[in-house]
C-alpha cells in the first residue's frame, strides 16, 4: 500500500488510542465545519498542528481506508431534504473501517443551529449494502428524531463512496479534525474522484478550534460538502444542486466523457414537498 502524501508530517505528531479519542472527544452532537483543501497545502498546515494535535494510531497505523454506503428511498427523500435545506435533515449510511473489517450502521440527524446526532448501531461487514438486518433500528432512530416521513419506505443503496482517513484530537478544545484523501464516488456506473484535494472537517462542541483558525488564517472557509449529497448532484446532473453549486463549480468539475456525465446545474422542485 502506497504512503499517503500527508504521512510524514503525521509521523512527527504524537499518537493517541481509539478508545482515549473517544472518551475525550466522542462529539456525537456536535457542529462539522467542512474545507476543501488542495493536497500540496496540507503538510504545512500539519506542521502547524504538530504541536497542539494527536493522531489517531492503530496497530501502528494513522492513515485508514473508509467505505461508506448511502441509502435512501425511492424518491429520494434524504437527498431532497438537504437540497431544499430543511431544518431536520437525516442520513442513512453503513460506515466500513476497511483495514480492521468492522462496520456499523448509521443514522444522522442534523437539527437546529447546524448541530448533528449520529446514532450507530455495530453491523456486519457483508450486510453494508443493505438495511434490512438493522431496519428496525433506523426506523426507532427517526422516529425518536420526529422525522416521520421516511419511516416504513424502503431504503435502497445510492451512492458509495471510499477514502483515506487521518484523525486528529486537539486537547486544549476536546475537538476532532479528520482529513480524508483519495476521495472516490460511484453510482452504478459512474465514478468521480477528486485525486488532487482533501476534505478537512473539523468536529466540534460549538466553538471553532485551532485547526479552523489556521484554515481561516489562509484564506480557506468552510464549504458546503457532503459526501453524500454533494456526490451524488455531481453524478446525476438532473438532481436539485443549490446548496453545493458553487463547490461543484469549483472542486468537482469533470469534462464530459463516456465514464460519467458533466456537470449542470439544473433545479427541479417536484420533490419538495416529500420534505415537509
Amino acid at each position: 500500500m502506497s504512503l499517503p502524501p500527508i504521512a510524514a508530517s503525521l509521523a512527527k505528531m504524537a499518537p493517541v488510542g481509539l478508545a482515549e479519542l473517544i472518551d475525550r472527544a466522542a462529539l456525537q452532537t456536535r457542529v462539522d465545519r467542512k474545507y476543501v483543501v488542495p493536497l500540496d497545502q496540507l503538510p504545512d498546515l500539519l506542521h502547524q498542528l504538530v504541536p497542539s494535535a494527536l493522531v489517531l494510531e492503530i496497530d501502528d497505523e494513522r492513515v485508514f481506508r473508509y467505505e461508506s454506503v448511502y441509502f435512501d428511498t425511492p424518491h429520494l427523500v434524504s437527498y431532497h431534504c438537504a437540497a431544499y435545506r430543511r431544518r431536520r435533515r437525516f442520513k442513512i449510511r453503513t460506515r466500513s473501517y476497511l483495514d480492521s473489517a468492522q462496520c456499523w450502521l448509521e443514522v444522522k440527524i442534523n437539527g437546529a443551529r447546524d448541530s448533528i446526532t449520529k446514532h450507530r448501531l455495530p453491523y456486519h461487514l457483508s450486510d453494508r449494502a443493505t438495511v434490512r438486518p438493522g431496519r428496525d433500528f433506523v426506523d426507532a432512530a427517526l422516529r425518536r428524531e420526529a422525522i416521520h416521513q421516511a419511516v416504513g419506505d424502503a431504503f435502497d443503496p445510492v451512492l458509495v463512496t471510499s477514502y483515506r482517513r487521518a484523525t486528529l484530537l486537539l486537547p486544549a478544545t476536546a475537538s476532532r479534525v479528520t482529513i480524508d484523501t483519495e476521495l472516490t464516488w460511484q453510482a452504478g456506473d459512474s465514478t468521480l474522484r477528486l485525486p488532487g484535494l482533501a476534505v478537512v472537517e473539523t468536529k466540534t462542541s460549538s466553538t471553532a478550534s485551532p485547526a479552523d483558525r489556521m484554515l481561516w488564517q489562509r484564506g480557506i472557509r468552510p464549504v458546503r460538502i457532503s459526501k453524500y449529497a454533494t456526490g451524488l448532484a455531481a453524478l446525476r446532473p438532473e438532481l436539485p444542486d443549490t446548496p453545493w453549486r458553487r463547490t461543484l463549480r469549483r472542486h468537482f468539475h469533470r469534462t464530459p466523457s463516456s465514464a460519467g456525465p458533466a456537470l449542470t446545474t439544473t433545479l427541479r422542485s417536484e420533490q419538495e414537498a416529500s420534505c415537509v
